[in-house]
């Protein structure tokens, strides 16, 4: 793949219902100064994120002081990379209520787009355009009235190596009729497109992927989502962007710099295997920068590449090292919410939308696992929901075996590792899902092309 020692790997994981979790629900990150850009108020803290889960499962690890501390205890993007056409309004809505009720601004990264990632390591996305602008209608309709931050399709504008003339042409329609499909639900929505970032194409060149994307429709445009450079580099590189912008008669525009893994030092692309960088800057919209809107930890800490890992899994080691020599987070304000007295599930909850198929395997009398499957069927593809439960005792690994109809081929998985694409196919867990507590579950899912599967789930443990 060109480029790649300009990017990295984004998430891939489903979104999740959010549930209960550990303390600080709400967190301010008020510095000194008012904002200077658009944006004014304090950012949301997911507490349902891959990291808070992990913390909440692993009390006794040695490692678990640090990233509560520094990773988990801050707001971070919650990302939809499902085409799941008939939840995703649900989803967005309760991820959206849940940070208006906690009045604070919660930060949304779409990562949808068809052909996304050029058939990368995070490839995926809607089956074609037309697919893909359902699926954004439909997440619009759940953003509500309040400010929203929408990072809309990392490395669309700055990757598009693949692209035909025609589809590179489909492709800026696209997103400029997304970026006026969110804005037209949500006034309130501030919608930012792909910038790339300093070391990948020029400032030039970059405004002219954003005018021809319809940036003109939007807030302005994130960088460094897909590298680790420093934030003054970035802050200059932007400030190139938006004058190049204006002398195109496009005024207005802000930045937003991903600092989430650009606080220690460069080198080799992937951060899988690089124990050399550590956290930058703490999210907050407090900038003190006219350009930049906000300062925001779009790729999650701890979350793999793609190169050594599975992208978007997190994984405790990357979290660790991000972490662990990084300063403290600044003092932060008592939560604006009372925080939950319930012990939060180790484990991720099924989606919102209840299975549409019955338990595909009967519940151990004593110790083992057992299997649900739930599927979104559409016209050429499926997504499937699979909910792993452990018997009476604790469960330290599992792996799931699904038979997957003639013609079916699994496209991409999240919250497991699969052996194989079709036919038979085994789901074994990631390391930081395979112990179920007894009676407890945890979730996975996949997407795949032809019919979902309607045959038994069998469940066993390691």
């Amino acid at each position: 793949m060109a480029i790649l020692s300009h990017r990295r790997r984004r998430s891939t994981a489903i979104s999740m219902s959010a549930i209960a979790g550990i303390a600080a629900a709400g967190v301010c990150f008020a510095v000194g100064g008012a904002s200077a850009g658009t944006v004014s108020g304090s950012l949301y803290r997911d507490p349902s994120s891959a990291v808070v889960r992990w913390v909440a499962a692993n009390p006794g690890d040695s490692r678990t002081a640090v990233i509560r501390d520094k990773i988990a205890s801050q707001p971070q993007a919650r990302w939809f990379a499902n085409f799941n056409p008939s939840t995703v309004q649900s989803e967005v809505s309760e991820f959206i209520g849940a940070a208006n009720a906690a009045q604070q601004i919660p930060v949304l990264a779409v990562y949808e787009i068809t052909n996304r990632d050029c058939g990368g390591a995070s490839a995926g996305g809607a089956p074609d355009l037309n697919q893909y602008q359902t699926w954004v209608s439909n997440f619009a309709r759940g953003l509500g009235n309040r400010t929203v931050l929408i990072i809309l399709e990392t490395d669309s504008l700055a990757l598009q190596t693949c692209l035909s003339g025609a589809e590179l042409n489909a492709r800026n329609q696209a997103i400029s009729t997304a970026t006026q499909t969110i804005k037209s639900a949500n006034p309130n929505a501030k919608v930012y497109l792909d910038g790339g970032h300093s070391t990948w194409n020029s400032a030039s060149e970059t405004a002219n992927r954003l005018r021809a994307a319809g940036v003109q429709y939007a807030d302005g445009f994130f960088t460094n989502v897909s590298n680790y450079n420093s934030t003054s580099g970035e802050a200059n590189f932007g400030r190139s962007v938006i004058s190049a912008l204006n002398g195109m008669g496009i005024s207005g525009k802000r930045q937003i710099i991903d600092t989430s893994r650009n606080g220690g030092a460069s080198g080799d692309w992937c951060g899988d295997d690089n124990t050399d960088r550590r956290i930058g800057q703490y999210p907050t919209t407090n900038t003190g920068d006219a350009n930049i809107d906000a300062y925001l930890w779009v790729k999650p800490p701890g979350e793999a590449d793609g190169c050594r890992y599975t992208a978007g899994s997190f994984q405790p080691d990357l979290a660790f090292s991000l972490a662990n020599g990084a300063p403290n987070p600044p003092t932060t304000a008592p939560p604006t919410t009372t925080p939950p007295t319930t012990t939060p599930p180790t484990t991720t909850p099924p989606t919102t939308t209840p299975p549409t198929t019955p338990p595909n395997s009967s519940p151990p009398a004593g110790d083992g696992c057992y299997a649900d499957v739930a599927i979104n069927q559409w016209a050429e593809g499926f997504t499937a929901s699979v909910t792993v439960t452990a018997g009476k005792s604790d469960i330290s690994g599992w792996t799931v075996s699904i038979v997957l109809p003639s013609g079916a081929a699994v496209t991409g998985v999240w919250n497991a590792q699969a052996t194989g694409t079709s036919g038979t196919v085994q789901f074994r867990n990631m390391s930081y899902n395979g112990r179920v507590l007894g009676r407890q579950s945890t979730n996975f899912g996949f997407q795949g092309t032809g019919t979902g599967p309607g045959v038994l789930a069998n469940c066993v443990t390691a």
